[in-house]
């Protein structure tokens, strides 16, 4: 089998490594990746993996594994060998896993809906990324709609929690709703989550990728990076960084001041700018970790409600995105070495959506 890994300290040296096919042993399962998804999402799972754990989840293999490490995807597996009770060869699943050919798990809590994997390395993990759907048990289940679920739901489910935060706080008394990365894709979600809620929702953009996003009406107005003093009025202000780019942020704090309410701080797709700026203002800037959100509203709301909630708004913004979404299915780990240097550069189509099929 082959593993997709990389350089830790330098996320776009990328190798492929040919490995041992791991043995599921007791009490665990054998799973063989079938497709997954590759956004602007997978790169800040690499930028963040140190400091919020991702090179965690999945161990490299092989040789010289010193210093790798495998970047999460979403997607879908089979089970290929099982020594676990209620978990049946054959069975599909979706959820969080490397990007290799096969990955062994050690199933606990198992539902018919969905098991936990309990494997020692990630049993200090958030929950919310060691469960695994078994998808033939859900109501109504439908295969079409795999490539949608695994590009689309865990960016979304981001973005309806952020709009959940900041209704819940009034959106921090601010009239304006700035989104910088405006053609990402949680970003989008976000301006559809944002819909109604009588914000103006501002989105912040690349000139390159201007008409696009206008495309999209999802967004009151769209500003490029390079026109936000002239173009931006200085009125109460919320800001979701999905970028990173320190140096935009702390340009857009100095301009709105006292107008900038609170900036959550979400993505880090800008990789490679200094993420630090003394023009940001710490004290109303607060880093957002969506699996965090996640669980504390399945706390307070109870999972089923939780489940209802955001599954409403997901088939909502899935059908928005179907107009505009352009999949597109490269071939195994080749084809996501090829295509990583654009989505870590940025310089992928936002239009697209990156399906690996093993």
């Amino acid at each position: 089998m082959k593993q997709f890994q990389i350089t830790k300290e330098k996320i776009a040296d990328v190798r492929l490594v040919q490995c041992e096919v791991p043995q599921a042993g007791s009490d665990e399962i054998l799973l063989k990746v079938e497709r997954f998804g590759l956004s602007a999402n997978n790169i800040t799972y690499a930028v963040a993996g140190d400091t919020l754990g991702y090179w965690q989840f999945f161990q490299p293999l092989g040789e010289g594994t010193d210093g790798k490490g495998l970047m999460p995807v979403w997607g879908f597996a089979e089970i290929v060998e099982s020594n676990a009770a209620d978990l049946p060869v054959g069975e599909r699943i979706f959820g969080y896993f490397p990007p290799a050919n096969f990955v062994v798990m050690k199933p606990e809590g198992v539902t018919p809906a969905h098991f936990f994997d309990s494997s020692k390395h990630r049993a200090h993990l958030p929950k919310g990324y060691n469960i695994y759907r078994r998808v033939e048990a859900e109501p109504g289940y439908d295969r079409a709609g795999d490539d949608f679920r695994m590009l689309l739901y865990p960016l979304y489910v981001t973005s309806f929690v952020i709009a959940d935060q900041l209704e819940e706080f009034a959106y921090y008394d601010a009239e304006n709703v700035f989104v910088i990365s405006a053609s990402s894709k949680t970003s989008i979600g976000l301006a559809y989550a944002l819909e109604g809620s009588g914000k103006h929702v501002i989105g912040l953009t690349s000139r390159g990728n201007r008409e696009f996003v206008e495309s999209l009406g999802a967004y009151d107005e769209v500003v490029c990076y390079d026109d936000v003093e002239a173009a931006i009025t200085k009125t109460p202000s919320a800001i979701v960084d999905m970028a990173g780019n320190a140096e935009l942020l702390g340009q857009l704090h100095m301009h709105l001041g006292n107008q900038m309410m609170r900036t959550l701080s979400v993505g880090l797709t800008h990789w490679e700018s200094e993420r630090r700026s003394s023009n940001v203002i710490k004290d109303r800037t607060e880093f957002f970790f969506a699996p965090a959100r996640i669980q504390q509203r399945m706390k307070e709301w109870g999972a089923e409600d939780f489940n209802k909630k955001s599954g409403a708004f997901l088939m909502e913004a899935v059908g928005k995105s179907s107009t505009w979404l352009n999949l597109k299915t490269l071939s195994g780990l080749d084809g996501l070495t090829d295509a990583y240097p654009a989505v870590l550069e940025g310089k992928a189509d936002p239009r697209d959506g990156l399906l690996i099929e093993m």
